[in-house]
C-alpha cells in the first residue's frame, strides 16, 4: 500500500476522529487504504468501516477485514450508499481531498506533466468527460474560466486562445501535445504554472468544488450528534469551501436558518487553525507540504 500512496497527516486525521471501538465510519477516499488501515486498529471486533474510492485501482488494495465494506462510488453520492447498506448514521467521516501517489505517478493517468501519455486526469475511468474532451471542445471562454478560477492562472485568456487556436488545426489528446502549446506562455515558474495549468483541469475534469459542496452538506445529515468530520486538503479552494462549511453551515458568507429565522449550525469546530504536517512528515513526504487538516463536530 504505501507504493500506491503514502497517508498524509495519518494520526492526526484519525486522532481526530476520536474513534469509538463499537462505532461506524466512512473513510471516502480509500486510495491505497493507510487511513483505513490505521482506523480499523482502533475499532473493536463490532466497530465497522464503510470505505469509498471510485478510482476502480484502489479496490486492489482491499484489506481483508470482515468489519469493512467496500463502496466503489464518488463521495458525492455518501448519503445515497449509506443507506443502500442500510446505516442510517455514523459516528464519524474522514476525506482526503488528495490526489493519491499511485494517480500522480502512473503516466496513462494524465494527472502529471512530468510523463507523456493520454490528456485524461479522470479519477473515475468510466467518467464520460475527460481532460482531452475539455481542452478540444470548451469554449475560449469556458477554458479561460476553468483556469482562472481553478488555477488561479495569471493568463488565463491568452492560453486560452492559445489552445483554441492550436486545437483548430489538430487535436490536442496527449499531455506532450498540450504541454507544446502551454509552454510557450508560462509566465514566471514553470513548476508552478504548470501545476496551476494542471490542477485547474483536473477539477473541471471531476467537478471536484461541486462534489466537495455534496459531500460537506450530506456529512451534516449522517453524523451523529458528537460524530467527527476530519478533512485534509491541498489546496486554497478546497480549504476555503471546508473552512466555510464548518464554521457556518453554508458556503459564502451566509448563515443557515431556520423557518423562524434563527441561525443553526450543523457543526462545533473543533480545529479552529487548520493542522499541518510536522517537520518529520515534511522530511519524509513532500506531498504532505500543503496538506490542511480541519475537523469539526456534529452539535
Amino acid at each position: 500500500m504505501s507504493t500506491y500512496h503514502t497517508a498524509v497527516l495519518l494520526h492526526e486525521s484519525i486522532d481526530a476522529l476520536n474513534i469509538k471501538p463499537d462505532g461506524i465510519y466512512v473513510d471516502v477516499t480509500y486510495g491505497g487504504g493507510g487511513h483505513s488501515s490505521e482506523l480499523l486498529k482502533r475499532l473493536g471486533p463490532k466497530g465497522r468501516l464503510i470505505a469509498f474510492d471510485q478510482d476502480l485501482d484502489a479496490k486492489a488494495n482491499l484489506i481483508a477485514d470482515e468489519r469493512i465494506t467496500f463502496v466503489q462510488a464518488n463521495f458525492r453520492h455518501l448519503a445515497r450508499f449509506l443507506k443502500l447498506h442500510k446505516i442510517s448514521k455514523v459516528d464519524g467521516i474522514l476525506a482526503d481531498l488528495g490526489v493519491s501517489s499511485h494517480q500522480f505517478d502512473t503516466g496513462e493517468r494524465g494527472f502529471s506533466y512530468r510523463f507523456d501519455g493520454p490528456l485524461d486526469m479522470r479519477m473515475n475511468t468510466e467518467a464520460d468527460i475527460d481532460a482531452t474532451k475539455i481542452v478540444n471542445t470548451y469554449s475560449e471562454q469556458e477554458l479561460q474560466q476553468v483556469f482562472s478560477e481553478y488555477g488561479e492562472v495569471s493568463n488565463s485568456k491568452t492560453l486560452a486562445i492559445a489552445l483554441v487556436q492550436a486545437r483548430s488545426r489538430q487535436d490536442i489528446n496527449t499531455i506532450q501535445s498540450f504541454l507544446a502549446v502551454v509552454e510557450p506562455n508560462i509566465r514566471g515558474s514553470k513548476h508552478s504554472y504548470l501545476a496551476q495549468v494542471f490542477q485547474a483541469l483536473r477539477i473541471a475534469v471531476n467537478d471536484e468544488m461541486n462534489v466537495l459542496k455534496e459531500f460537506l452538506e450530506q456529512s451534516a445529515q449522517v453524523l451523529n450528534v458528537g460524530g467527527r468530520l476530519a478533512v485534509i486538503s491541498f489546496h486554497s479552494l478546497e480549504d476555503k469551501l471546508v473552512k466555510q462549511y464548518m464554521k457556518r453551515g453554508a458556503f459564502g458568507e451566509d448563515h443557515v436558518k431556520d423557518k423562524f429565522g434563527n441561525i443553526t449550525l450543523p457543526f462545533k469546530v473543533v480545529s479552529k487553525k487548520a493542522i499541518e504536517a510536522t517537520k518529520e512528515e515534511l522530511e519524509q513526504n513532500k506531498r504532505s507540504h500543503s496538506a490542511k487538516l480541519r475537523v469539526a463536530e456534529k452539535i
